[in-house]
């Protein structure tokens, strides 16, 4: 049983992380990509707010996931 906790604290340091934690590898794959396409593209501002976005969810995705299983 995946902790929901430790997949919070996962994805809060690297998005999908967590997702990869419960059992979730093509979101997972899916997450860190466009956080790292959205980190990439905060240079030009319009990547900031989407990354934000892509790390709250990952966050909360796998929270729910792990107190699902």
């Amino acid at each position: 049983m995946a902790s929901p906790l430790l997949a919070l604290i996962l994805s809060f340091f690297v998005p999908g992380l967590g997702q990869f934690y419960t059992g979730q590898l093509l979101k997972a794959i899916l997450v860190f990509t466009l956080a790292v396409i959205f980190a990439l593209l905060s240079s030009v501002l319009v990547g900031i707010p989407l990354y934000i976005i892509v790390w709250l969810y990952s966050m909360y995705d796998a929270y729910s996931a792990a107190r699902k299983s």
